[in-house]
């Protein structure tokens, strides 16, 4: 086999390499559509809401149930990787929570950002 040969075999390869790579990278999203069951440590003890949500490919949308009634939620997976938006309106304002994640199975955790704020929550997909 020629230099020349042997050059486009080492290109080809190469570039079915980075093909095969780059299809893995981007790893399928998890499941998550269904029922959770979130908590996490607010200043009045642990607080508990159920997670409603639909699933189209990585987009999200869905319902966060409370004692402060229904909120819709938003957010995208990206393989195990979970961001959830919630907004709420208030005597005081609009109110965003921001919950980042990782998804194993049927749990998730992850921290949630309430502007300077910082919380853990956890979550349990109910049967």
């Amino acid at each position: 086999m020629s230099r020349k040969q042997m050059l486009r075999v080492v290109v080809a390869v190469a570039a079915v390499l980075a093909f095969v790579a780059a299809g893995t990278a981007q790893e399928k999203p998890a499941n998550v559509a269904g029922k959770w069951e979130m908590s996490w440590e607010g200043r009045q003890g642990t607080q508990t809401s159920t997670l409603t949500l639909e699933q189209d490919g990585a987009n999200l949308k869905g319902t966060m149930s409370g004692r402060r009634g229904d909120t819709p939620v938003t957010g995208t997976v990206k393989g195990k990787e979970i961001t959830l938006t919630v907004k709420r309106q208030t005597p005081q304002g609009e109110f965003t929570q921001e919950f980042k994640g990782t998804v194993d199975g049927d749990s998730m955790k992850g921290t949630m950002s309430m502007g300077e704020r910082t919380i853990d929550w956890t979550a349990k997909k109910q049967q």
